[in-house]
């Protein structure tokens, strides 16, 4: 079923139009959830909490439209909050990055360069390109302004510039020794 009528039914109470759309939605979720969280059961416990809290507040939705912008709103408070509850658990971007020897000179993943960026750059990346969220969508999601969304979207696309092209320079001059 369409996207857009499973929105509208889910938002009218319809459980199984809601199920539906979290399986649609499932691997977006989970991908935003693991590029703020580090660990694999933090990432789990927000998907959770966002599908309970998503549920129970659906009949509240006013534009079933922006079903996607509401719960990834829903999905990134919820790893926020679970970052500020576990003194043990780390954000993601606060890991340090460690590049094994043995894959220096490896072709470099777009996905792994996108995961290198810090979160505010990331988490725009990720709502704009790979969820195809229009601007607008991704300044709500954020409670930033869309001056703010584009300016982190050029900061991102910069630094994943250098980042791969720095990474493919070294590639040429290590492999003409």
């Amino acid at each position: 079923m369409e996207l857009t009528k499973l929105m509208v039914k889910a938002a009218a109470g319809d459980a199984d139009a809601f199920i539906e759309l979290i399986r649609q939605l499932e691997s977006s979720l989970h991908f935003m959830a693991k590029s703020i969280l580090s660990k694999d059961e933090d990432v789990a416990d927000a998907l959770q909490e966002t599908i309970l809290k998503a549920y129970k507040a659906i009949p509240s939705l006013r534009e079933p439209k922006y079903f996607k912008t509401w719960i990834f709103r829903i999905l990134i408070n919820e790893c926020h909050n679970l970052i500020a509850k576990c003194a043990d658990s780390v954000a993601y971007a606060d890991v340090p990055t460690i590049p094994s020897s043995s894959d220096d000179y490896e072709k470099v993943d777009l996905r792994e360069a996108v995961d290198r960026l810090d979160e505010p750059q990331r988490i725009v990346v990720i709502l704009h390109y790979l969820e195809d969220l229009p601007l607008r969508q991704v300044a709500k999601v954020l409670d930033i302004s869309e001056s703010a969304v584009k300016m982190r979207l050029s900061r991102a696309r910069d630094t994943l510039y250098q980042a791969l092209t720095s990474r493919q320079e070294r590639k040429m001059n290590y492999g003409s020794i």
